[in-house]
């Protein structure tokens, strides 16, 4: 069966992660990704660590063969082309290239592609219904447009950090690099919309992505504002400021998370443990008033979970309708049926040793009825495609542009 978006072929100009996470995703619903690499560095995440090679799994590069992991997640479903757009034929090239695609992605510090000739008017002039996505840290308008940041400066600057970490600890980055990748799932939302705009309209579209206003819409569906003006600290650890209980617990062997949302849950909590006489005291009757009592609370809860696994905890509280789970590592993670069923676990493919059994890659998050989705090929050698782009799709000589230097 035909990807949803069979058909829509993406040039895409991405590196790190943010841009590499949009044209993923626009790979898993079938988009043909044609990832554009300098011939003389190559990507930059096939080159990091940790790598995986014919000796498995390594800090540091041991063989001609290893590639990085991020790189092996990152790429699946691309192709990968050559090609230098500082060669006086690059951007030429590239432009030949767009005037036969749908989509551009490019994740460059702002200029740069208007520097190198590759940029929306560019490309527009080539492709007027070209939709071209660019993703940056702060946008293509305002002060600091061209200010550089990674994901850890945008999660900073976005007011994330300042809202994560415990009452009286530092300011904390979320676990894993939120920022690159919302960021690189609100472009794929994007391209999408413009995708239909151009179909409706006939109209192609610069999307404008910018890592801090993503990430802003989401830090501030919270209200750190009223937080300070009740008097309550911005950073809450692993609680939330709106109801408690809502935190993480001990067990014998792990942690849970649980959380109640109203006084009903509540309730059903403190028949599960066994303190239905909390359930008139008046420190905690009321939302309002287990917020302004969350030590005692916690401790209640904390009481109870510390004396047992975490499989009888977690049975007995969803077995009252009591929201919880365990926190998993990524060996729970990959033993967790769940995932399995959803198929949400690949192993990580090399392109040429096959795929990796012990090392995982995430599946394609959306599921469909009746259309298949997710990465049918394992990310691509440097360049393994320039025959089939530069010398198929476009009729060139491959020979002779290499000899030129230009791909």
């Amino acid at each position: 069966m035909a990807g949803i978006l069979s058909g829509i072929r993406v040039v895409d100009m991405t590196q790190y992660l943010s841009g590499p996470q949009a044209t993923l995703f626009l790979a898993g619903l079938g988009a043909e990704v044609i990832h554009v690499d300098n011939p003389a560095t190559g990507d930059v995440t096939a080159d990091s660590s940790p790598y995986l090679g014919p000796e498995g799994v390594s800090l540091g590069r041991r063989t001609p063969d290893d590639l990085g992991v991020p790189y092996l997640k990152r790429a699946r479903g691309k192709r990968a082309v050559t090609l230098n757009l500082k060669h006086p034929e690059g951007p030429g090239l590239l432009r030949s290239l767009v005037r036969r695609s749908d989509v551009v992605v490019e994740n460059w510090t702002v200029g740069t592609a208007a520097r190198l000739g590759v940029d929306y008017a560019a490309c527009r002039a080539v492709k007027p219904d070209i939709v071209y996505c660019s993703i940056s840290g702060y946008g293509q308008t305002g002060p600091e447009a061209t200010a550089k940041a990674y994901d850890t400066m945008v999660q900073a600057a976005s007011g994330l950090m300042s809202l994560t970490g415990e009452p009286d600890g530092t300011p904390t980055k979320a676990g894993s690099a939120l920022a690159d990748t919302v960021a690189g799932t609100f472009a794929f939302a994007g391209v999408l919309a413009a995708l239909l705009h151009r179909f409706r309209t006939g109209e192609g579209q610069h999307v404008d992505v910018s890592m801090v206003d993503c990430l802003l819409a989401l830090v501030l569906d919270e209200s750190p504002d009223v937080w300070q003006m009740l008097g309550l600290p911005t950073r809450q650890g692993n609680r939330i400021p709106r109801v408690s209980p809502f935190n993480v617990y001990p067990t014998t062997d792990g942690w849970i998370a649980v959380g109640c949302a109203d006084n009903t849950q509540w309730g059903r909590l403190l028949e599960t443990i066994g303190r239905r006489d909390l359930a008139a005291d008046p420190a905690l009757a009321t939302p309002a008033a287990r917020i302004a009592n969350n030590g005692r609370v916690d401790a209640v809860v904390a009481t109870w979970t510390r004396d047992r696994s975490t499989a009888e905890a977690i049975s007995r509280l969803r077995a009252a309708n009591v929201a919880c789970g365990p926190v998993r590592d990524i060996g729970a993670l990959k033993a967790w049926p769940q995932l399995a069923l959803r198929g949400m676990l690949e192993p990580v493919r090399h392109p040429t040793l096959g795929p990796w059994p012990t090392l995982v890659a995430p599946g394609f998050p959306l599921k469909f009825g009746g259309v298949e989705v997710g990465y049918a090929t394992p990310a691509p050698l440097i360049g393994s495609d320039n025959e089939v782009v530069w010398g198929g799709l476009l009729g060139l000589d491959v020979a002779a542009l290499r000899a030129r230097g230009v791909i």
